[in-house]
């Protein structure tokens, strides 16, 4: 008597690449149709390649950057002054309404007559 072993089934650990459709794919008749406002790759990105003229609209858009960073930068610069002669104005009357006198700050370094 023979007796005959059965080889292990391997198991896939891997897991199952499952095929999705693609977008203009439709369900019925099983074939695949583009939309007719879809053009192909090759006629959208056409419009985006660099010609034979110079295109200086990067250098314009970097200036017109560099203008708002510094716009932006003397906008935080003139409310930080403002927050610094408020906080001064508010104690100057703090001072006064506490009935306090020689309330304005003495300036050491002036020049004398």
């Amino acid at each position: 008597m023979t007796v005959t072993r059965q080889q292990p089934k391997p198991t896939d650990d891997g897991g199952r690449v499952v095929p999705f459709p693609s977008r203009g794919a439709r369900t019925s008749g099983g074939t695949q149709q583009r939309p007719q406002s879809f053009s192909s790759p090759d006629e959208t990105l056409a419009k985006y390649e660099g010609g034979e003229e110079r295109d200086d609209t990067y250098r314009h858009r970097m200036m017109v950057n560099l203008a708002a960073f510094a716009f932006i930068i003397v906008l935080a610069l003139a409310g930080v002054w403002l927050a610094i002669e408020i906080i001064q104005m508010r104690k100057n009357q703090d001072c006064i309404l506490s009935g306090r006198r020689n309330c304005a700050p003495i300036d050491l370094n002036a020049p004398e007559r």
